[in-house]
């Protein structure tokens, strides 16, 4: 698949045409609220739709209630056991290198801090979180299941923030494209497999090409479910790489919004590790993964820490021997690394569940400005050279 400027730049143009539709059609006819309160509702699949619910919502959830058609199941299989093997490594992945890789877009930056829901960064990474582990386990597309309904709400989110920023002249949309376009869920979807891919590697954490491919085959099928043209989006591990080059070169760079949502994400990570020692373990990790360029841009604070960060891989190739070597040890490490997971979400959500509603308005003061076996190690594609 090729990737120029050119088709980059269609892709700015473009949104979710259904999510869209839906959103427009709840807030003409005043019925947001009414729909945010009866979706609380709404938490497994399967489960009746609530009565009251308005027409227009209702005929979205029954379109949207099912995964694609052309989901392979033997790999969904796979890229569940991929991460029930390697549940803490992507966690961390997710936190410390794609939350702040998202920072690093400037308009990504800026259209994230429109929420509320970023005044209180706790509550975007438990749902981040929340959501990941929905997709992961057991019979996930099953009835009884939270992660279809949860992957419904977080599209029509998306949709309910591209209606306020148009719909209120506060986004520049010759300048910017379409707020939440299709180029930059792509990009997104990329943050969240590929890039969680490349900070295992960077980590030491040693994958089959297999478990990689079937890693970022879930996030096509997660994609889709977003309202993500899959038709636009990388087939394989290779093209994903020059997507992704050319997309981070076309938008990355500072800005103050990306610093401060940098700052937010330390600070709450800073209050989850006990203590006060290993405080900077935080920093030095987000910026052995994203680069001391991106670091720079999003303000990471230096310290001594960033040096032993750099023996995280032989420690956990330390680890893995144990697990190749000894069942109990596999079973401990398993045990440990679900218990980590847990202990995380569970301290970012304060032991909730979180709901996804759409926004019935955005802050009032933003503003963009016009301008598996481990003796074969999966490698990251090459860099794209311009």
């Amino acid at each position: 698949m090729s990737y120029t400027e050119s088709s980059l730049n269609s892709l700015r143009l473009a949104g979710d045409e259904l999510a869209d539709a839906t959103v427009a059609a709840l807030f003409e006819r005043g019925e947001v609220g009414k729909f945010n309160s009866l979706m609380r509702y709404v938490s497994t699949a399967g489960s009746p739709l609530p009565d009251g619910l308005p027409d227009v919502a209702r005929e979205y959830l029954e379109a949207t209630g099912a995964p694609p058609a052309w989901v392979d199941w033997g790999e969904m299989e796979k890229a569940r056991l991929f991460f029930a093997d390697n549940n803490v490594h992507i966690s961390t992945a997710l936190s410390f290198a794609s939350m702040p890789a998202c920072y690093v877009v400037p308009h990504v930056a800026k259209l994230l801090s429109a929420t509320h829901g970023l005044d209180y960064p706790s509550k975007r990474m438990a749902e981040t979180g929340q959501f990941t582990v929905y997709l992961m386990q057991p019979g996930a597309f099953e009835a009884g299941s939270p992660f279809i309904p949860a992957a419904q709400k977080v599209r029509l989110l998306h949709a309910s923030i591209r209606h306020h920023l148009t719909r209120e002249n506060r986004w520049d949309t010759g300048a910017l494209g379409t707020p939440i376009c299709q180029e930059d869920m792509i990009g997104g979807q990329m943050f969240f497999s590929l890039l969680v891919l490349d900070s295992l590697h960077r980590l030491g954490i040693h994958m089959s090409t297999d478990g990689a491919e079937s890693y970022y085959y879930a996030w096509r099928v997660v994609g889709a479910m977003l309202g993500v043209d899959q038709d636009a989006v990388p087939r394989t591990l290779e093209d994903a790489r020059r997507f992704l080059d050319l997309y981070m070169v076309r938008h990355m760079g500072p800005s103050p919004e990306g610093a401060h949502l940098t700052r937010q994400l330390i600070d709450l990570y800073e209050e989850v590790v006990p203590g006060t020692f290993f405080d900077p373990v935080v920093s030095a990790l987000i910026r052995h993964l994203v680069g001391d360029t991106c670091a720079d841009w999003l303000q990471v604070p230096r310290s001594s820490w960033d040096t032993l960060v750099r023996t995280v891989p032989h420690l956990l190739g330390a680890l893995e021997s144990i697990e190749d070597r000894s069942p109990l040890g596999a079973w401990a490490l398993d045990h440990i690394g679900r218990l980590t997971t847990s202990f995380e979400l569970s301290s970012l959500t304060r032991g909730r569940v979180m709901h996804y509603a759409i926004p019935e308005q955005l802050k009032k003061d933003y503003d963009v400005p016009g301008s598996v076996p481990r003796t074969k190690r999966w490698m990251p594609p090459a860099a794209t050279v311009f």
